[in-house]
């Protein structure tokens, strides 16, 4: 096995970052039936390529949007209250979304694994947010070209998609 070099992800993502964002866009707009399975064949096939325990940089450079039901949980979990864990971890931001104070998360441990990984938010449980039936509003909204350049699992999965399309075509 090779060793991971996020670098080489970055500068990949960054050289085709307007010909994946003009697909993406392309691919949003389109209803041509059957994006969902060569999404998730792009899906499978991304995995066999990125390891998220070689990168974790969505934990070092990003932070989730927590719910509720995820404070209430994770706060039970750590023997505190709904306002002890907002108050210490959480802050809401522009958007009016729930999230990390700081990054990266107070749980990622030094492995790149989630010390709270059997109960983590919602949103790091789906995270990368590829196999969705809403995936072509994603795309227009740009959800996944805003993660190319901090995510490689979301860099391979939009050049095996475009593959994908383009073999289908």
């Amino acid at each position: 096995m090779t060793t991971f070099k996020y670098t080489t992800y970055q500068r990949r993502a960054w050289r085709k970052k307007k010909k994946l964002a003009s697909f993406l866009r392309k691919v949003g707009k389109s209803t041509t039936k059957g994006i969902l399975k060569q999404v998730a064949e792009a899906d499978k096939a991304a995995w066999k390529e990125v390891s998220c325990l070689d990168c974790a940089n969505c934990c070092k450079k990003m932070t989730p949007t927590y719910t509720r039901k995820d404070i209430n949980r994770i706060a039970k979990h750590l023997k505190m209250t709904y306002k002890q864990y907002f108050d210490k971890y959480l802050h809401i931001d522009d958007n009016k979304d729930i999230v990390n104070t700081s990054t990266p998360c107070q749980f990622l441990g030094k492995d790149h694994k989630c010390t709270i990984y059997a109960i983590r938010p919602d949103d790091c449980s789906g995270f990368p947010h590829f196999v969705r039936n809403d995936f072509r509003y994603q795309a227009r909204e740009k959800t996944y070209v805003n993660n190319l350049a901090l995510c490689p699992a979301t860099l391979v999965f939009v050049e095996k998609l475009k593959e994908i399309v383009e073999r289908d075509n």
